[in-house]
C-alpha cells in the first residue's frame, strides 16, 4: 500500500444479505480494503426488514454504523465525511439524492457513485424515476464506479458527463466459494429470484430440457415463483436458499445455469455474481449470451453459451464428466485469477489514487497560476 486512506462508504447494506446482492459486494470490498492498511467507516440506514434479518450485524473489518434519518445522518458524520480522503455512495441508497447531494458538499476529498445497478439505474433515470440518483449528480462525482463496462461507461461519461467512469465488477470470496465434495444430486441447477424478464429464459433453458429429459435432475432455488410456474415432475423447486448453503448447491450440480436480466442483455459487459461463484466452486457454467461475456470466460472452453432448449439437451445428454470437470477448472483458475474481492479492493484503490493525484496536480497548477 503507498498511503493509507481513510474511506466512508454509504451502502444499502453490509448488515444484512436478505433480498439483496449488495451485502455480499461490501463485506469484500471492506474486508479487503482494511486488509491492504485503510481506514474504512460504512454507514448502512436502520431499515426495518434488514433489522430483523441480520446475518452479520457486527461486520468484523472496518467500523459499521447504522443511522435512522438524514438528519442523525448529517449530525454524527459530517466530520468524517469532511475528513475522509475518498467517500463512496452506493446505489440503491435510501434516500440517496439527498444523501449524494450532501456527499457532494461535504466531502474535500475524492467521491464517488458505485452503481451495482447500473442497467437498471440508468432504465430508471429514462422514466423520470429518481429516487436513489439523479442525472444532474453524475457529473459531480469525481468517479462513477460501476458493474457493467464497456459501452457504457462512455455513455456515462458522454451523455451524463462523469469525469471518470469506470468498472468496478462484482466479485466472489474464495473463502466461502470452493471445490466441496458433495453428492452430484443435479443434472442442472438454477439460482435466481423470479422476475417476468427472465422467465422465459427459465422455461427455455430449464423448464423444457426437464420435460424433454425425463431421467436428468433439475434444481430451482429462489423466491417469488408465481403459483402458475408449472414445474415438471423432475424438477425441484426450493423457495429459499440461506447464503451458507450456496457453496453446496453449486458443488451439487453437473451444470449451472446463468440466465441475465434483459437490461443487462441490452447493455452487456453486466456478469453476475453466480458466474464468479459457481466458477470459484468449480461447477460448469451453462450461460445464455451477451456482449462482454467472452471478456470475462473464453466460450467453449471455460463457459457453454446456449440459446435454445436444444443446446442445452445436448449438453447435459453429451458432456462427460471429465470434460466438464476440465472446463470448470479453467474457469476456476481464470476467475480466482482476476475477479476476487481482492482484486476489487487493489482496483479501487488504483481508482482513488489517481484521482487524488490528479486533483493535487490540478491544485499545484492553480497556485502556481496564481503565483506572482
Amino acid at each position: 500500500m503507498s498511503q493509507r486512506l481513510r474511506i466512508v462508504v454509504l451502502g444499502l447494506s453490509i448488515t444484512s444479505s436478505w433480498g439483496n446482492g449488495h451485502a455480499t459486494t461490501f463485506r469484500g470490498l471492506v474486508r479487503e480494503l482494511t486488509r491492504r492498511g485503510h481506514d474504512v467507516l460504512f454507514l448502512e440506514r436502520d431499515q426495518p426488514w434488514y433489522a430483523s434479518n441480520r446475518d452479520m450485524p457486527n461486520p468484523p473489518w472496518g467500523r459499521t454504523e447504522l443511522y435512522g434519518s438524514l438528519d442523525e445522518l448529517h449530525e454524527r458524520f459530517a466530520g468524517a465525511v469532511r475528513e475522509a480522503d475518498f467517500v463512496m455512495v452506493g446505489s440503491y441508497v435510501p434516500q440517496g439524492v439527498e444523501v449524494g447531494d450532501w456527499v457532494q458538499r461535504e466531502a474535500r476529498g475524492v467521491t464517488a457513485f458505485y452503481d451495482i445497478d447500473t442497467p437498471v439505474t440508468l432504465a430508471r433515470l429514462a422514466r423520470g424515476e429518481h429516487d436513489y440518483l439523479a442525472p444532474r449528480q453524475i457529473a459531480g462525482y469525481d468517479l462513477y464506479l460501476s458493474f457493467t463496462g464497456g459501452p457504457t461507461l462512455r455513455k456515462l461519461e458522454n451523455e451524463f458527463g462523469s469525469p471518470a467512469a469506470r468498472v468496478l465488477y462484482c466479485s466472489v470470496d474464495p473463502a466461502l466459494y470452493h471445490p466441496a465434495e458433495c453428492e452430484l444430486r443435479w443434472d442442472l441447477g438454477y439460482m435466481g429470484t423470479y422476475s417476468d424478464d427472465r422467465q422465459p429464459s427459465v422455461e427455455s433453458l430449464l423448464l423444457a430440457p426437464a420435460r424433454e429429459l425425463a431421467d436428468k435432475r433439475f434444481i430451482v432455488a429462489g423466491p417469488q415463483y408465481p403459483a402458475s410456474v408449472q414445474w415438471p415432475t423432475n424438477v425441484t423447486w426450493q423457495p429459499h436458499l440461506p447464503p451458507a448453503e450456496h457453496c453446496d448447491f453449486y458443488n451439487s450440480q453437473r451444470f449451472t445455469l446463468n440466465i441475465t436480466r434483459v437490461d443487462m442483455i441490452a447493455a452487456g459487459w453486466s456478469p453476475s455474481v453466480r458466474i464468479f461463484e459457481a466458477a470459484a466452486c468449480g461447477t460448469p457454467i451453462i450461460s445464455d449470451r451477451w456482449a462482454g461475456i467472452e471478456t470475462l470466460l473464453t466460450p467453449g472452453s471455460e463457459i457453454l453459451l446456449v440459446s435454445s432448449t436444444q443446446e442445452v439437451a445436448d449438453i447435459l445428454r453429451s458432456w462427460g464428466d471429465d470434460e466438464r470437470r476440465m472446463m470448470a477448472e479453467r474457469a476456476r483458475e481464470r476467475i480466482l485469477g482476476e475477479h476476487t474481492a481482492a482484486h476489487r479492493a487493489a482496483q479501487l484503490e488504483g481508482y482513488v489514487l489517481q484521482a487524488l493525484g490528479e486533483a493535487r496536480n490540478a491544485e499545484a497548477a492553480l497556485d502556481l497560476e496564481a503565483t506572482p
